[in-house]
């Protein structure tokens, strides 16, 4: 079961069918989607794919924010002093 921000949940069970064959059964309040095994790891490698891209993507929104913060206006004042000194 996955908690939803919504308070809704999110149901992942393995069932079986008349015929015998299992299927991944993923029940989000009154709809039911039911997959072959093979559907079900293709779910979820697209959904680790998503995941991994929105990790990414904040962890480069992460980067940027702290390389502004190394330029600020005091930390390129070091540097002007630094390089003033070879000019002399």
């Amino acid at each position: 079961m996955i908690e939803l921000d919504t308070g809704d949940t999110l149901n992942i069970n393995l069932r079986e069918d008349a015929q015998g064959r299992d299927h991944v059964e993923l029940v989000l309040q009154q709809c039911t989607l039911a997959l072959t095994p093979h559907q079900a790891r293709v779910l979820a490698t697209e959904l680790i794919m998503a995941v991994n891209r929105a990790e990414v993507r904040n962890n480069l929104k992460h980067s940027q924010n702290m390389v502004r913060s190394a330029q600020q206006p005091g930390a390129g004042h070091k540097r002007g002093l630094f390089s003033q000194a070879f000019a002399r």
